[in-house]
């Protein structure tokens, strides 16, 4: 699935159902803000932004955050939600030029979206926007999903379970292996409620790393 194809996708998809996962923050960011907070972080930047559920969240708490967003449709809402946060309408996989300006990396359920070799660029690209000490607080689907082996496979653990949008499901050996540039400080399962409104609830199995770099 290419740039285009994925910024059509959640288009439509924002377009359609606007704020799909409410106002509030994830169970996720409530756990990375108790990291945040004892390691010192000031700085955070959100790849894979949307429409600024988790930029407002840690700028309401006084971070300086800068948000990367795709889609055209999301990045507007975001601008008009969240006040005081940078957005950037731009592909995690293409920006490269922010620099190692960044504190902290905050990236909820985007990385498990890209194939095997985009996800290498995002993650050089991700290493190369923190600061020498940096950290980063990925969530990513686990194997423990219900989807896991659902749809076409297009890469080993890697499935199509909606058209056109294929989806990694991470072991643990998986996901440390991913991250082999930086050192792991902590690592572990977050079961995630999400609620899609008339659409009904349902929670995730999520694998999340926190690293240093």
């Amino acid at each position: 699935m290419g740039m285009d194809e994925k910024k059509a996708y959640w288009d439509s998809r924002y377009s359609k159902e606007g704020k799909i996962w409410g106002d509030t923050p994830s169970k996720s960011a409530q756990y990375a803000l108790k990291l945040f907070k004892k390691y010192r972080i000031n700085t955070i930047l959100v790849p894979g932004s949307g429409y600024g559920r988790h930029t407002k969240f840690f700028s309401n708490l006084n971070y300086e955050v800068t948000g990367i967003e795709l889609s055209p449709v999301a990045f507007n809402i975001a601008k008009k939600f969240d006040l005081i946060s940078r957005f950037i309408n731009d592909s995690v996989i293409t920006n490269d030029s922010l620099g190692n300006k960044f504190d902290a990396i905050f990236c909820f359920n985007l990385l498990h979206l890209f194939l095997q070799q985009k996800r290498k660029k995002f993650l050089r690209n991700s290493y190369n926007q923190l600061h020498a000490k940096g950290y980063i607080f990925f969530t990513v689907f686990s194997e423990e999903e219900h989807t896991l082996g659902k749809g076409k496979m297009i890469e080993e653990y890697t499935f199509e379970s909606k058209t056109g949008r294929p989806t990694h499901y991470f072991t643990k050996d998986d996901l440390i292996n991913q991250f082999h540039e930086f050192s792991v400080i902590e690592e572990g399962l977050i079961e995630e409620p999400e609620d899609h409104g008339e659409r009904g609830s349902h929670s995730h199995i999520l694998r999340y790393l926190f690293a240093e770099k």
